[in-house]
C-alpha cells in the first residue's frame, strides 16, 4: 500500500491538477483515486504553480488583444500578445481594463527579451496607432466589420448604409487603391444626406440625423490607412485579423473557466497562466 501511494505521490502537483482542470475529474473521484482527503486534493490544486514561459527571441508578427471573463465585479481580464509566424502565445498580463499603458508594457517586454518586431496587428482600440507608430500596424478586418455593423446594423435600410455595406463587404478580396476610390465615390453621392442635421428643440442644439452612419464612415477613414499594411508587406506574412486570439486562444479558454466558474480569482488566474503555457499551436 505504501509503494502505491509513493508511486501516486511521485506524479506531483501539477497531475493533481490538470487531471482537475483538464480532465474534469471532481474532488471526490481524485480523493478516491490517491486515497487522500478532499482536503488533501484541494491543497494540492492551490498550491501547484504553473510552468514558467521559455522565449525563444526572434523576429516576429504579433497579433494582440485582450479578453475579460468571469464575474463583472471581479474585472477580470488578460492581455495576451502571440506570434503569428509559430502561433506561440508570447507574453501575457491580467488586466481590470483595457489600457494603452499595459500594450505599450508587453511590447517593452518582449523587446527587452530580446524579440524582434516585424509587425502588429491590433483590433482598432484608440490611441494604439500612436503607440505603435514605429512599426507596421495591421488593423483586424473582423473587428472593422463589427464596429461599422454595430452603426449601421448587419440589415441596413438606409440606402446609403446598403451601399457602404456593400463597399465593406468587399474589404478582404480589394486593395487600398480601389477601396479608397470606391469609399471616395460614396460619400460624393451621400455627401448632402450626411450632411443633414437635426434640430434639438430643448437644448436649441443640432446634431446630426444620421449620426451612426456618419460615425461608420468617420470609422473607416481613421482605419483606412492600416487596412491594407497586410498587403504592402507581403513578404512579412502580417495577418489581417486577431482570430487566432479571438477563436484560436480566448474561445476555448473562457470555456475551460466556464467549466470551472466556482473557482475563486486567484485560481482563475492560475488556470489562465497555466492554459497560456501550454498554448503553443492552437
Amino acid at each position: 500500500e505504501d509503494g502505491i501511494r509513493d508511486a501516486q505521490e511521485s506524479r506531483g502537483l501539477g497531475d493533481v491538477y490538470k487531471r482537475q482542470i483538464y480532465k474534469r475529474q471532481t474532488l471526490d473521484d481524485l480523493a478516491s483515486e490517491y486515497k487522500r482527503s478532499i482536503s488533501w486534493v484541494q491543497k494540492q490544486i492551490f498550491e501547484y504553480e504553473p510552468a514558467y514561459q521559455i522565449h525563444n527571441p526572434r523576429a516576429v508578427n504579433l497579433v494582440c488583444d485582450a479578453t475579460f471573463y468571469g464575474k463583472r465585479k471581479d474585472k477580470l481580464g488578460t492581455l495576451v500578445y502571440k506570434d503569428s509566424i509559430t502561433k506561440e502565445v508570447l507574453v501575457w498580463k491580467h488586466i481590470q481594463s483595457e489600457t494603452i499603458k499595459d500594450y505599450k508594457y508587453l511590447l517593452a517586454e518582449l523587446i527587452n527579451l530580446g524579440y524582434t518586431i516585424n509587425s502588429i496587428t491590433i483590433d482598432g482600440k484608440r490611441g494604439l496607432y500612436r503607440a505603435f507608430e514605429d512599426y507596421p500596424v495591421q488593423m483586424c478586418h473582423f473587428h472593422q466589420k463589427r464596429i461599422i455593423q454595430r452603426y449601421i446594423t448587419k440589415y441596413p435600410k438606409l440606402h446609403a448604409s446598403k451601399d457602404l455595406q456593400k463597399i465593406l463587404l468587399r474589404l478582404t478580396s480589394t486593395n487600398e487603391t480601389i477601396f479608397t476610390k470606391n469609399l471616395d465615390a460614396w460619400y460624393k453621392m451621400h455627401k448632402s444626406f450626411l450632411a443633414e442635421k437635426t434640430l434639438n428643440e430643448v437644448t436649441g442644439k443640432e446634431s446630426f440625423t444620421h449620426a451612426k452612419l456618419v460615425s461608420a464612415y468617420r470609422s473607416l477613414r481613421t482605419n483606412l490607412p492600416y487596412l491594407f499594411i497586410y498587403k504592402k508587406h507581403k513578404q512579412l506574412g502580417i495577418h489581417n485579423t486577431t482570430n487566432s486570439l479571438d477563436g484560436g486562444v480566448f474561445s476555448p479558454m473562457k470555456m475551460l473557466i466556464k467549466i470551472h466558474r466556482g473557482l475563486s480569482k486567484s485560481l482563475k488566474i492560475k488556470m489562465v497562466d497555466d492554459y497560456l503555457v501550454r498554448d503553443k499551436k492552437k
